[in-house]
């Protein structure tokens, strides 16, 4: 339910910004709890979607999803299309990112969205959805982001929902887990959790691309082969750092010359610090490879956070879509269609499309023909034809 004073002033805010304190929009002690928004200002037009309604900019409560307990703050956007809200208000795509960094200045909610993401998410938007699109704990917020772990990202969405539908007035409990990349997993792993975790979120669908989908035995297989001496930059190498980063933040036992090379050990210290883009302009420069990036004891080394990577259920309550590039070089399709298959396996009814050509990116805006087929069955109830078996389209 919104706040008393958001409901009473409901139509002013049809036209402004929704902009309240800390003070204001902070629970007393004993009354918070995950969801709870602590801080919200006006997002800049410059952040925001192109012909966007209002935007925010808000801090809310989660559970921490390293521990499993107590409360952290997490950052995240809401944008809301422009015009009067439909009747019973508007229902909501949250918006789960790829991979970013795992330092705060990398954080979506402070930077400009990329031509990719402002056509992806302002399509979905004039579809008639509002975007609930959090940072995840740790980017933005006290600690070290746990780069892919599942718990954590699980957590950080389902309770920007909550924070959302408890205080914007026009929104609905009707929801759509949207993702890519890093978020596909994110998705996925939000999906997996809800039930137990967010009961009362009207989760619909999950539409993932590019999810990644990461078992020891898959992993090991992929480096096996990727790491021949004579396979040349990948970028996996930045997403190994990030991942090795994520673990030191929260495990003091981990020992970073166990998973990487000394030539590497330098670049592992930056990705604390390094956006994804100067990160991977500055490894491809030194020649970083996983050949000589990753020691023989990486995976032992790394297997904690490969652990915190694990879905508690690929039993999915709600249908999934997902989309894989058949040139994807970043998460390999041998990876998603993993997941496909273990999706399949449990239960769920998985809609897998596999597009011909497309790499990791391009595959975000060339699935949105067919998930916007697959949103319109899953809004309206309408049966998901099932696909466990994707032949590439063009």
């Amino acid at each position: 339910m919104p706040l008393p004073f958001l409901r009473k002033f409901a139509p002013l805010l049809a036209s402004t910004a929704l902009c309240f304190s800390a003070a204001q929009a902070a629970a007393p002690s004993g009354a918070q709890k995950p969801g709870t928004i602590t801080a919200s200002a006006p997002l800049a037009a410059a952040l925001s979607l192109p012909g966007a309604g209002r935007a925010l900019r808000i801090t809310y409560l989660s559970t921490n999803g390293i521990t499993g307990k107590g409360l952290v703050p997490v950052t995240a956007e809401i944008i809301l299309p422009p015009g009067p809200a439909p009747q019973g208000g508007w229902p909501i795509v949250a918006w789960a990112h790829g991979t970013v960094g795992v330092d705060d200045s990398c954080a979506p909610s402070l930077n400009p969205y990329n031509d990719r993401n402002s056509t992806y998410l302002s399509t979905w938007m004039k579809r008639g959805f509002a975007i609930v699109a959090t940072d995840y704990q740790g980017l933005g917020g006290p600690g070290t982001h746990a780069y892919l772990d599942t718990r954590v990202e699980a957590y950080s969405v389902l309770d920007s929902i909550r924070a959302a539908l408890a205080n914007v007035p026009d929104l609905q409990n009707k929801i759509m887990i949207v993702g890519q990349s890093q978020g596909g997993g994110a998705a996925v792993a939000t999906a997996a959790y809800a039930p137990t975790y967010a009961p009362e979120l009207d989760i619909r669908g999950t539409v993932a691309t590019g999810a990644p989908y990461v078992t020891p035995e898959l992993l090991g297989d992929l480096l096996k082969n990727a790491a021949h001496p004579d396979a040349g930059y990948s970028p996996l190498v930045d997403y190994v750092l990030y991942l090795a980063t994520g673990l030191a933040g929260h495990d003091p036992h981990f020992r970073p010359e166990e998973a990487f090379t000394p030539k590497a050990l330098p670049f592992y210290r930056k990705a604390a610090h390094e956006c994804l883009t100067s990160l991977s302009q500055q490894t491809q420069a030194a020649g970083l490879t996983l050949h000589n990036t990753l020691q023989p004891t990486f995976l032992k080394a790394i297997s904690p956070a490969l652990k915190g990577m694990e879905f508690p259920t690929l039993k999915l309550a709600q249908p999934l879509f997902t989309g894989t590039g058949t040139e994807d070089r970043d998460v390999p399709p041998a990876l998603q269609l993993g997941l496909v298959k273990a999706a399949c396996a449990a239960g769920s009814l998985v809609q897998a499309h596999l597009y011909k050509g497309l790499n990791h990116s391009e595959t975000v805006n060339g699935s949105l023909a067919d998930s916007a087929i697959f949103t319109n069955e899953v809004m309206t109830g309408q049966p998901v034809p099932p696909q466990c078996n994707p032949v590439p389209q063009q």
